[in-house]
């Protein structure tokens, strides 16, 4: 799917090895008939979940898509079986370049973000479709709005899009090693001319993002962490770090629609999305360690692999993981620097 691997992912490739292996001897969950908890996507056609977005008029289920290379199409994912309950085709918007982010905004409208860019900033321009959010969960074409997006500083690479649930302005965290930066588009996207996103802030490396439902706290997760940061007035303010579930290909997040807990997703077939509970989120089933998953299991790519009964199984093994690819990663990067 991604024929021309960026710098980043080269380095990253030997990690993302280590965690596929890790996960491949876990089971998978099935899902326990209750929504927004731990489950895994069974649509096998799903195999690079790169986005997760809560919806607001059925409860209980997730939009995703698939990463580059797939075609138009957003698939809505029941959170009490895994099953796919409907599948959108996407009409008016040419052929999708690269798909890696989902948001759904206070008009009722789901924003799909064409806005990776896997050879670092290569492309003049990306794209965002958006289309409201149908009321039948059935298969079904729907004609979408094409945004053409670019950035004031810059092409670069992306994989977070947000859609602030108050005042419907739409976010794109770039991704790149060395860090960065949130991007402000303009107060009303514009269809048939270019809208330009500015940056506003700084961020880490950022594999996806979203706004907790009241605007409040936007998440940005990264393949092995990711911070809650306070959002006020368009600018992120204080930080503070989430207890992220380790993943094969950690791809997404979003907020469940209550906005009690976070849904941590990964690509692969098959994959898990990790329910964690947020601070001070009123939890579904009795008392729950924050910060901890709230499954019953262990998700094929999920948190709570090798966990006991108090959950310290899976943060000695975390340990362990990020101690390994920490040294792995510096050492990679050392070597490069030598041979340049």
């Amino acid at each position: 799917m991604r024929p021309y691997p960026s710098r980043p992912a080269r380095l990253a490739a030997p990690a993302a090895a280590l965690l596929l292996l890790l996960g491949a001897a876990c089971p998978a969950v099935a899902a326990d008939g209750e929504p927004d908890r731990d489950f895994t996507i069974e649509d096998p056609r799903i195999t690079e979940s790169s986005g997760l977005a809560a919806s607001r008029l059925h409860p209980g289920v997730y939009w995703t898509h698939n990463d580059s290379d797939d075609g138009p199409y957003v698939f809505a994912v029941d959170s009490r079986t895994g099953k796919t309950v409907a599948t959108i085709t996407m009409r008016g918007v040419g052929e999708p370049r690269d798909v890696e982010g989902i948001s759904i905004g206070p008009d009722g409208d789901i924003y799909v973000g064409d806005i990776g860019d896997n050879l670092d900033g290569s492309w003049s321009h990306v794209w965002i479709y958006r289309f409201p959010e149908p009321k039948a969960l059935r298969d079904a074409t729907v004609t979408a709005t094409q945004y053409d997006v670019k950035y004031a500083d810059g092409a670069r690479n992306a994989e977070a899009l947000m859609v602030h649930p108050k005042t419907g302005r739409v976010y794109i965290a770039s991704k790149n090693e060395d860090g960065g930066g949130l991007y402000e588009g303009p107060a009303k996207l514009t269809a048939g001319a270019t809208n330009t996103f500015r940056r506003v802030g700084e961020v880490p490396w950022v594999t996806d993002g979203a706004f907790s439902p009241d605007g409040g706290s936007l998440v940005l997760r990264s393949y092995f962490s990711a911070r809650v940061y306070d959002f006020e007035d368009g600018r992120l303010g204080e930080s503070r770090s989430v207890a992220a579930p380790f993943q094969r290909q950690a791809e997404s997040v979003t907020y469940t629609a209550d906005g009690s807990a976070l849904m941590f997703g990964s690509e692969g077939a098959g994959s898990g999305v990790v329910r964690i509970e947020v601070e001070g989120g009123q939890e579904k089933e009795g008392p729950q360690e924050k910060g901890k998953p709230s499954g019953s299991g262990s998700p094929s790519s999920g948190a709570g692999e090798g966990q006991d009964g108090d959950g310290k199984g899976s943060v000695g093994l975390g340990a362990v993981i990020i101690v390994g690819v920490g040294a792995l990663w510096f050492a990679l990067r050392r070597k490069r620097a030598g041979q340049g």
